[in-house]
């Protein structure tokens, strides 16, 4: 009985002990998430920065522009509040589009931009900008020669009916003017050029009813001397450059 008594004893003492220390592993680990709890809540309340809209940003608009036209500000939100994938960085929206209208006030974030391919045409226009596709032949639009990047000058000739009779002339349309795609040699006659939107109708109409030539203007260092109404006339009275 002696022996029963103690060897109850025993397990039962074991029994305390176990339980005393489960008590206090479960006392460590309410102490470990009480914490962490805190920290997180604490942490959720931190204010973090991100780039928010400034005014309304329409699909398809550049994050260059957005970048340079300071169509952004940056706010300070709480961090709970900041949206997954959130930009921070001006430098992110560089080379891509929004892909759907974002309004004033909301937060730019990576799920509203897409990276534009190579040489994809709204990433090099903005505002009033306009991109023409404009047919030209290879000796006027000096194809093979120029390529895209290129500035050149636009001149428009048309032959015009007047008293004495149909005369040709020619002036310059446009100065300075960015090419966007350049047909390569042996291939279509079409080259695109960003122009304003009024100068796109006039190249428009140049176009289809008179002639166009571009003319490939120097990398740097370019000055725009303009010639005036170029026709017989002018061109016999002017006098000799050297």
């Amino acid at each position: 009985m002696v022996e029963i008594a103690q060897n109850l004893f025993t397990t039962r003492r074991g029994s305390f002990l176990m339980g005393g220390v489960a008590a206090v592993l479960a006392a460590i680990v309410l102490v470990v998430y009480l914490h962490s709890y805190r920290n997180s809540v604490n942490s959720s309340t931190v204010p973090a920065t991100v780039l928010v809209a400034r005014n309304l940003i329409q699909k398809g608009t550049p994050g260059d522009y957005i970048g340079t036209n300071r169509q952004f500000q940056v706010g300070s939100v709480p961090k709970r509040e900041l949206q997954t994938g959130a930009l921070t960085d001006p430098a992110a929206l560089a080379g891509r589009v929004a892909v759907s209208d974002i309004y004033p006030g909301q937060q730019l974030t990576a799920a509203a931009f897409a990276y534009a391919a190579p040489g994809t045409l709204q990433t090099r226009i903005t505002g009033s900008d306009r991109a023409i596709t404009l047919p030209i032949d290879a000796s006027h639009g000096m194809i093979g020669q120029i390529a895209a990047g290129d500035h050149v000058d636009v001149l428009i000739g048309f032959n015009v009916q007047g008293a004495g009779g149909t005369q040709p002339v020619i002036k310059l349309l446009m100065a300075d003017v960015l090419v966007l795609k350049a047909p390569i040699a042996g291939g279509t006659g079409l080259v695109t050029l960003r122009a304003p939107e009024y100068r796109a109708a006039q190249l428009a109409f140049a176009a289809d009813n008179g002639r166009l030539w571009l003319v490939l203007r120097p990398a740097s260092g370019a000055k725009t001397v303009n010639p005036g109404l170029v026709n017989v006339q002018s061109l016999l009275n002017s006098k000799p450059v050297h």
